[in-house]
């Protein structure tokens, strides 16, 4: 069975946005990727999975361990650092470089590039497709002759909401 899930632009701000839908989707795909991937979504691995999709926020490795505390009382570090490591490498989530922090992937069910627009006010980050941008990153790499292991583009700015709320269209 093929699980899609597909980024929904800004639905993440819409005043009637159920979070706890987000977290329960992200659970239940994660759930049965690692089932078709024949691989473990350990009891760890899940909490960070959700501890990770509480917001729409990237969030610290180091925050994660404090957060999990209460549930794992003898997590360490690596802990983390583990789940963290095999979250990505399912393709769970992301690391957004620019703020060393991770946010959950909305379109889980297959490796793809990034496009992380980062709200400097609310810290919210939205995950697009971005496929023309892509596109055009992609020639140009080609065009240079360089040997692409893996693309993220990451843009700071305002999201919608903030503008508005700053006076903004």
């Amino acid at each position: 069975m093929k699980i899609r899930t597909t980024p929904v632009p800004s639905e993440h701000t819409a005043p009637n946005h159920d979070h706890r839908d987000c977290v329960d989707r992200a659970l239940r795909v994660a759930e049965e990727l690692c089932a078709q991937r024949e691989v473990r979504l350990t009891p760890i691995r899940r909490k960070v999975l959700e501890l990770i999709w509480e917001s729409h926020r990237a969030v610290k490795a180091y925050d994660l361990l404090d957060r999990i505390k209460p549930y794992e009382r003898t997590a360490k570090p690596a802990t983390v650092y583990r789940a963290l490591e095999f979250l990505m490498e399912q393709c769970l989530i992301h690391r957004v470089e620019s703020l060393n922090a991770f946010i959950g992937c909305n379109c889980s069910e297959q490796r793809h590039e990034q496009l992380l627009l980062i709200c400097e006010r609310c810290g919210n980050v939205e995950e697009r497709m971005g496929a023309d941008v892509m596109l055009a990153v992609a020639k140009e790499v080609e065009q240079a002759g360089f040997t692409l292991h893996r693309k993220a583009i990451e843009i700071h700015g305002l999201c919608a909401d903030c503008r508005k709320a700053e006076g903004g269209t």
